[in-house]
């Protein structure tokens, strides 16, 4: 594989291995790798909760299944005194 670098991304590289922070190009590329994994977002299970009951019907097994979410007024009762 063939990289080809800006003048600006050489600099900082030769710079970084001057100053000791790496020892050669294929350290900066492995640490930039591993970097780029560990903030690369990973699907998480669905560990949490769900807050409300809508958010459990808006995901699967019941996401597209046309169930109408939208909540019902309530009208007062007659009250006798």
């Amino acid at each position: 594989m063939t990289i080809h670098l800006t003048p600006e991304q050489e600099r900082i590289i030769q710079e970084e291995i001057l100053r000791g922070h790496f020892r050669d190009v294929e350290e900066v590329l492995d640490r930039a790798l591993a970097a780029l994994l560990e903030a690369a977002p990973v699907a998480q299970p669905a560990a949490r909760s769900p807050k409300n009951l809508v958010a459990v019907l808006s995901v699967p097994p019941f996401a597209g299944s046309e169930l109408d979410l939208e909540r019902q007024r309530d009208y007062p009762r007659p009250v006798n005194l």
